[in-house]
């Protein structure tokens, strides 16, 4: 047990296994109300299951067993389920985030009505199904057709429903982990390379967890990170968002002129339009007879936070808006329109400013840009990816962002030549991936400055970019389309 002037405590207390802070406070118990022996032990067998019992007389069933709350990881040899005397579930429940494992906003948990798991988000809203089981495997989770490593069961009797599983080969270590990204994952330790090795993971993709960008945000799987704040509103815990843990949302940059005293002589709020967003959950319908009218029925109501009208129906939002996610370009287009308050607006001629600094901002960039590759150039000769035929060079962004985006890319060949492919692949693997990030279309698929600081120094990961549309014309004509030519000094 730990024990130290400055830190925590776990020990047996009265029958209890009880875990005291560093100023001797209790803060949890197992807290159990039956009688029990005065020789309690805690033992914690191979398994992972730490069980409270009488030392007296180990034969009998455990007083208290960890296996029975099993917080956000599931061993081998445990139940996921529910006991239908008591009606108490044993259920995943993730960490609040990676760092602090205090309840989380995710749940997985068996479904009392079916033979089948769900992944709750907040306890009230379940966005994936893991398919009924079929005596093998969970109908919607097809990687298990391949399993050859765990050996799952389901028992269902008048006492209670649940499943279990066992390794195949028990000299294996893993398990599965409700994530605090809403995401269900099922890892096995590889000794060798002393990391875990992701078996399958649920949903697949990360805009399939409801609200993962929580209020305010959208999701976007091409993007890097994958979630942003709508326009007028900041992340709430900045903190969070930096390590990737996006489900706190966003907040409000300026308070809305409606309801609010502390707005002396305020404009009226306005509204900001979204196109290509799926509808956020929980709309209301009212009665509107054209776009005009659906606007101001929600700008009369202090608590409507969005509308939508198609032409003949007038969708309005209140309170937080949740599970947005950014839809195809190609996709049917929807428009949403989000109240903010008046100040989130610029005039038309701070309009005309931003526009023109725009455009100044982005030609001195590419000037550089030029600068930089004609100084290169002018110093010696470069090999600029692969080399064609009489000293003509393709376009080194489309090598780049081509490269990037090949399982066997060569990405060393991107290196000056002079340093002799002398570097470290993963960092320059991960320059690239940001570099190509940053000259995204959308500028909204963009990094922050500070998000390319963390990728840059391995905080967060980043995930491959796709090729910006300005440069796939390249891409696709590479040997058509010559950028340089060889300079001779």
């Amino acid at each position: 047990m730990v024990d130290s002037r400055f830190s925590s405590e776990l020990r047996i207390s009265g029958g209890d296994l009880v875990l005291f802070n560093e100023s001797k406070i209790p803060i949890w118990s197992t807290n159990l109300s039956s009688s029990r022996s005065s020789s309690v032990e805690a033992v914690l067998g191979d398994d992972g299951n730490l069980v409270l019992r009488d030392g007296s007389n180990s034969s009998v069933s455990p007083l208290w067993q960890s296996f029975d709350f099993p917080a956000h990881t599931w061993l081998p040899g445990a139940k996921i389920g529910l006991n239908k005397i008591t009606k108490r579930s044993t259920r995943l429940i993730s960490w609040k985030s990676k760092d602090n494992p205090s309840p989380g906003l995710f749940s997985l948990e068996l479904d009392p009505n079916q033979s089948r798991y769900l992944i709750f988000w907040n306890r009230s809203i379940y966005y994936w199904s893991s398919g009924s089981w079929n005596g093998q495997i969970f109908t919607l989770v097809p990687e298990m057709r391949y399993n050859y490593i765990y050996n799952f069961s389901y028992v269902n009797n008048a006492n209670e429903s649940y499943f279990t599983y066992s390794l195949y080969n028990e000299t294996l270590i893993s398990r599965f982990v409700m994530e605090d990204v809403g995401q269900i994952q099922q890892t096995s330790w590889l000794e060798n390379a002393q990391k875990w090795f992701l078996f399958w993971s649920q949903p697949k993709t990360q805009c399939e967890v409801y609200a993962s960008c929580g209020a305010f945000g959208s999701c976007n799987e091409n993007s890097q990170p994958f979630c942003n704040c709508l326009r007028g509103f900041n992340p709430k815990k900045t903190e969070d968002w930096g390590w990737g843990v996006f489900s706190g949302g966003c907040e409000r940059a300026s308070n809305l002129q409606c309801g609010n005293s502390s707005v002396v002589n305020g404009k009226n709020d306005r509204f900001f339009s979204r196109n290509n967003l799926e509808f956020p959950s929980n709309s209301q319908t009212v009665e509107a007879r054209g776009a005009q009218e659906c606007e101001s029925a929600c700008l009369s109501r202090c608590n409507c936070t969005a509308y939508a009208y198609d032409g003949s129906l007038c969708k309005v939002w209140f309170g937080d808006l949740l599970d947005m996610k950014q839809l195809g370009d190609d996709s049917n287009e929807k428009t949403i329109y989000i109240r903010l308050a008046a100040s989130e607006f610029s005039s038309s001629k701070n309009d005309k400013g931003i526009v023109i600094g725009g455009v100044v901002g982005s030609v001195m960039i590419v000037s550089l840009f030029g600068l930089a590759m004609f100084v290169f150039l002018r110093r010696k000769t470069v090999k600029m990816g692969k080399a064609v035929e009489d000293g003509k060079v393709k376009f080194f962004p489309s090598l780049a962002a081509k490269q990037i985006n090949q399982e066997d890319g060569e990405i060393l060949s991107l290196l000056d030549h002079r340093l002799e492919r002398n570097a470290d692949l993963e960092e320059l693997t991960r320059i690239c991936k940001v570099a190509c990030w940053c000259i995204q279309d959308d500028e909204a698929h963009r990094p922050s400055m500070g998000l390319v600081v963390q990728i840059l120094e391995g905080v967060v990961n980043v995930n491959p970019p796709p090729i910006p549309r300005s440069l796939q014309v390249f891409v696709e004509n590479q040997e058509s389309i010559i950028f340089l030519h060889r300079v001779i000094l």
